[in-house]
């Protein structure tokens, strides 16, 4: 997982409460058995009328979403979080999040922040006066800057640890492999063992947006 400790981007201003999982990513998306590629998914049916924020340049490079109260609630798909990954967004600022989606957003390196509703109210403005204008999450410093005005946003300290050490599930596991290697070299031999699990290369995640000549 990449470390995350600021990130600047243009910000993205969804002035909607309640937008649950399946406007985030529709049910039928879930049958698909990849883990990327997710972007062309992302507020499916939202994105067919024009309107829609993320159909308006330069909102459409966004990669940081400024959205209402109870963000991601409903199912716990994690494929929605890997949409807002796949299009390029790095961070959600909410006043309030779905738990489970919260927790889903950690795990895959991207900041879900708990803003206020005076922030989030003032970000909006912001956001919609100048479109195009950049917001920077720091998570070091535990806050969010636009326009030289900074407010501070809520992360658990243990996501907020591992965001900024890059570490997964899996690479939380390896901090302790030779543990794991010690305690399998003193199995008794009639006893199950762990063999390496055979997959594909590993395909880093790009943005659907960037040009290819920046994918190098």
């Amino acid at each position: 997982m990449e470390i995350f400790t600021q990130h600047t981007g243009i910000g993205v201003p969804l002035r909607e409460t309640e937008v649950d999982t399946d406007q985030i990513l529709p049910a039928r998306y879930l049958k698909r058995i990849t883990k990327s590629g997710y972007e062309d998914a992302l507020f499916h049916e939202r994105r067919k009328d024009p309107g829609f924020i993320l159909n308006q340049a330069p909102y459409t490079a966004g990669s940081i979403l400024v959205a209402g109260r109870d963000f991601g609630t409903g199912s716990s798909r994690e494929h929605a979080v890997w949409a807002l990954r796949d299009y390029g967004f790095r961070a959600v600022l909410s006043p309030r999040f779905g738990d489970i989606f919260r927790g889903n957003m950690g795990k895959q390196g991207l900041v879900a922040g708990k803003i206020s509703d005076d922030a989030a109210t003032r970000l909006w403005e912001l956001l919609e006066e100048k479109p195009g204008r950049e917001l920077t999450v720091d998570l070091e410093a535990g806050e969010v800057r636009c326009a030289d005005i900074a407010y501070p946003f809520e992360i658990d300290p243990y996501t907020r640890w591992r965001l900024m050490e890059g570490l997964d599930d899996i690479a939380l596991t390896l901090r302790d492999i030779s543990l794991i290697e010690e305690y399998e070299a003193h199995q008794p031999g009639f006893t199950p063992r762990t063999l390496p699990q055979r997959h594909l290369p590993e395909v880093p995640v790009r943005s659907a947006r960037l040009a290819p000549d920046s994918q190098a």
